[in-house]
């Protein structure tokens, strides 16, 4: 796919809407529950239980601060001695205590479960995205800016992590306590909980005014990092040639505009955040002092004081009392406290959100589908012809092929006859890319694809390994219409080696091993003998055992190719996709390695891409592309007597670019 289509068919996260503050949602929210409940079903309700214990207790201090406040009250009024006064203060002191003890041990065992809990859970995450991840189409890599992805898997997850280790909790902890301090105070004063209320209608709102902006740019600031991080993947896969044509000015300059777009949304969502916790801290002071004045007044005026306990013991409306009042002060900055808190999650919450919703949408993306039901098996074939299956690895392999119509099975030699009639695509809907494309490849034969980038050379092979499928006409490989073969077990009959090579994190053999997971050492050393690796290989420091590290770094870049020709070589596939496999290695080594080439290729049936018309001379057929169709098809011989495209490319008179 072309670069062009490719940015074309980008897709990114769009920015919220103008004017419209991002609430969290819910829903996301509810499934990252529901995860974390699947994951852990028996400690995340204990946890929960031992935060509503720990939460119930935060509420207990000041019912026994009521009642201790009561008994010094009644002893200074009736004269009552020490001896009264401690048998009934020191139990309640005790109990207290007690609670205390239970709770800080309650406090410990969630706080452990909660780290098994968030990592585990994070862990897990990580492990069904990627997961999901490896069943995509190519087509997903080809249109995500893989820095993007990465972002998924760092920053997005890391918002998972504060929701599960401190929003979910906190959020618990301080609804259970305004919930319990509430009751409590409607228990003791209907008035004075009505001017807590009053006061708390003003926090939230200041806190919807200053919480919602924060929000809005905090999700703004977790799609700004996904773009930074893309950006910079991107200029270090690309330092060399940033480098060679002097980029690096333009790169900084690209950088600053991303970066300054980061500082933006970064400095907006903090500078919100960071106002809204002081705001509603100095609202709760202010009511404090509120709930003093007015309580102190109360209290000298002997205003009648409604509650609910009065009404439960059908005491009438009672009158207020310092015992009452002097609780009724804490349980204020407790219950501020504690909507502070919750306020103050809301920028956790929206961000969480956001960062749920893309690691979602990574789990959720579309799977490469696979309606395939043919697959390949090892098989015996007799003489005779006929075809056996079996479980032992015997070198000869068939198509098994169950019929739904009447149950039947029937069983095809593998032999590498692929053929492409009438052929249309588009990577992207109405701008085709090929057009009415046939290739015949009989088992054995060797096919060359020629043309200028952009033809159509590398969209055939892809065709082939059902990266992507076709729009019209028809594509069969041993007389089989492709789309019935199962996708894994087609690729797996398809040696591919491409012009960009990747070598990943480990030994010279384990990645020659990358064709075929249990070939042995032997068959790896002469998998690159036949590639014409293993000179180089053994001058190495390690040999076949040394280590390579970001894509073989420590290699030459034909050197690499050499490895991933090794590669393919051991997987013995009967088709051979060779796009541009010789364009990295210079011509001495190209005549090492067209050798091990020319015998890898005996008996296989072998498609080849080159813009080096010297490496395609002995193909049996050449195909030359002009704009998605075939221009011309033949011999080089009868090519080069015919005097059209090819003739003009092979002989300079203009170049394939």
């Amino acid at each position: 796919m072309s670069s062009e289509k490719k940015k074309q068919a980008q897709t990114e996260g769009a920015g919220p809407v103008p004017g419209k503050k991002p609430a969290p949602d819910f829903r996301v929210l509810g499934r990252v529950f529901s995860m974390l409940l699947s994951t852990y079903p028996v400690l995340v309700p204990v946890t929960g239980l031992c935060i509503v214990f720990c939460s119930v207790c935060s509420v207990m201090p000041a019912v026994f601060q009521q009642k201790v406040i009561a008994v010094v009250r009644d002893a200074l009024d009736y004269g009552w001695t020490w001896e009264k006064v401690s048998g009934m203060i020191v139990p309640t002191v005790l109990l207290l205590v007690g609670f205390y003890v239970l709770s800080i041990i309650a406090s410990t065992v969630y706080r452990q479960l909660l780290a098994v809990i968030t990592q585990g859970f994070l862990a897990r995450t990580r492990e069904r995205m990627f997961d999901s991840m490896q069943d995509l189409p190519i087509s997903f890599f080809d249109t995500h800016k893989h820095g993007d992805v990465m972002s998924v898997y760092t920053n997005d997850t890391d918002t998972l992590r504060e929701l599960v280790s401190q929003a979910f909790p906190q959020m618990l902890t301080s609804a259970i306590i305004v919930f319990g301090v509430f009751c409590v105070m409607l228990w003791y004063s209907v008035w004075l909980a009505l001017v807590v209320v009053l006061g708390v209608c003003v926090m939230l709102f200041v806190s919807r005014k200053l919480g919602g902006g924060s929000a809005k740019y905090f999700v703004q600031q977790q799609r700004s990092t996904g773009r930074a991080e893309g950006y910079i993947q991107e200029m270090i896969n690309g330092q060399k040639v940033v480098k060679v044509f002097t980029h690096e000015g333009a790169c900084v300059a690209g950088f600053r505009e991303i970066n300054d777009r980061l500082f933006e949304d970064s400095y907006r969502a903090h500078a919100y955040a960071n106002t809204l916790g002081p705001v509603i801290m100095n609202i709760g002071n202010i009511l404090y002092v509120i709930i003093a004045t007015l309580g102190g007044a109360l209290l000298l005026a002997e205003v009648p004081n409604p509650s609910v306990q009065n009404l439960i013991r059908g005491a009438g409306l009672g009158i207020l009392t310092i015992d009452i009042v002097i609780p009724f002060l804490n349980m204020t900055k407790q219950f501020t406290g504690n909507v502070n808190a919750l306020a103050q999650q809301i920028n956790t919450i929206a961000m969480a959100s956001a960062g749920a919703k893309r690691v979602f949408e990574l789990m959720d993306a579309a799977p490469e589908t696979d309606e395939g039901y043919v697959t390949l098996v090892n098989c015996r074939i007799g003489p005779d012809g006929s075809v056996t299956e079996t479980a032992e690895h015997t070198g000869s392999w068939a198509w098994k092929h169950p019929h739904q119509a009447d149950g039947s099975v029937t069983y095809t030699p593998l032999r590498g006859d692929v053929r492409l009639t009438d052929v249309d695509f588009a990577y992207v809907p109405g701008k085709q890319v090929l057009y009415d494309v046939s290739v015949y490849a009989e088992p054995g034969q060797k096919v060359a694809f020629v043309g200028a980038t952009g033809a159509g050379k590398t969209t055939i092979t892809n065709l082939i390994n059902r990266f992507y499928d076709i729009a019209d006409g028809k594509i069969r490989y041993d007389g089989i219409n492709i789309n019935k073969i199962r996708k894994g077990d087609l690729r797996r009959s398809l040696g591919i080696v491409l012009q960009d090579t990747n070598l990943f994190t480990g030994s010279v053999m384990e990645n020659i091993r990358y064709g075929k997971l249990d070939a042995t050492d032997e068959e790896c050393i002469n998998a690159a003998k036949l590639a014409g690796a293993d000179d180089f290989i053994s001058r190495l420091p390690g040999g076949y055992g040394t280590e390579l590290s970001n894509n073989g770094a420590n290699l030459s870049q034909g050197q690499r190719q050499l490895i991933a020709i090794a590669r393919a070589a051991v997987a013995d596939p009967p088709v051979m996709i060779l796009d541009e496999a010789t364009s990295s290695i210079d011509t001495r080594t190209e005549a090492i390695v067209q050798r091990g080439m020319d015998k890898l290729m005996e008996g296989r049936t072998t498609f080849v891409i080159a813009h080096r018309l010297s490496t395609v001379r002995n193909a049996d057929v050449i195909m030359v592309l002009d704009h998605g169709r075939i221009i011309e098809r033949g011999s080089h011989e009868k090519l080069l007597a015919e005097k059209g495209t090819y003739y003009r490319l092979y002989t300079g008179a203009f170049e394939l670019e």
